[in-house]
């Protein structure tokens, strides 16, 4: 099983210990792009600065992230599963899972990013800013960049288990799986029971809590049919959309009363 999850936009800080080695992270495909994007980005915020917030979309409130990207080649690093926070990975608390489960995690576990396109869990990398929204001067919109190397490295990634697709929209246009792989993949919408709508915070910690399920439970479901009879199982309500027609992705809805 793959699980592809969107990143965090606040970011826990950098380590004390080494810094970056791209060519020591997952996904080695990857590194020509992801060498691109940094050597921007840093110059990027070592100009101007008031450019760099613009093109970041950063507030003035978030100003110091500028600096912090000029860092980003000799900063401490730390595992990624470390450096995202915010709501989904809180409800993940990968911290808290027993070593069986953290093995689980690192082996199905992908980070998308717009600066290092994809990562795993366990790989180690400084805290930045840069979403996949971002144009950079150079390369142009970041979703566009990822495409081809994301095409050519992501189908042997993806194995031939279930792939389960916990993107958001923007991170979710660096790859779309196809034909084979989008048979065996499953998108997941988490909507508020009684307005049938999608809330951010309700969204973002189910989804949290139902890879923490599959993790913990060792619960790997070969397909997406498979997939919707173990959510079942572990209490969660699933409305499932098979694929009308074959090389696209399965739809499942997850209704939620309340977070608690």
């Amino acid at each position: 099983m793959l699980v592809l999850l969107p990143p965090s936009e606040g970011k826990a800080s950098s380590g004390r210990g080494a810094p970056l080695k791209l060519e020591s992270l997952s996904l080695p495909g990857l590194t020509q792009a992801r060498e691109a994007v940094l050597g921007e980005l840093v110059e990027l915020c070592a100009g101007d600065e008031e450019k760099a917030r613009e093109v970041l979309g950063l507030s003035e409130g978030l100003r110091g992230e500028v600096a912090k990207n000029t860092e980003l080649r000799s900063a401490g690093a730390r595992s990624a599963g470390e450096i995202y926070t915010g709501v989904l990975y809180d409800a993940l608390d990968l911290a808290s899972l027993d070593t069986a489960a953290k093995r689980r995690a690192g082996r199905s576990l992908l980070v998308f990013s717009g600066l290092w396109g994809a990562v795993r869990v366990t790989d180690r990398i400084p805290s930045y800013r840069c979403s996949m929204g971002v144009k950079l001067p150079g390369l142009g919109a970041l979703g566009a960049h990822w495409r081809a190397p994301m095409a050519d490295v992501l189908p042997e990634a993806a194995g031939g288990g279930l792939v389960l697709d916990l993107r958001s929209s923007a991170y979710a246009a660096a790859w779309k799986p196809k034909g084979e792989v989008a048979g065996r993949t499953a998108t997941v919408r988490v909507l508020h029971a009684p307005t049938r709508k999608v809330v951010s915070h309700f969204n973002k910690a189910t989804k949290g809590r139902i890879v923490r399920s599959l993790l913990a439970g060792g619960v790997a479901p070969k397909g997406p049919a498979e997939l919707v009879e173990a959510l079942r199982d572990l209490g969660y309500v699933v409305e499932a959309e098979p694929p009308v027609k074959a090389g696209t992705a399965w739809a499942l809805d997850v209704l939620v009363d309340e977070i608690h």
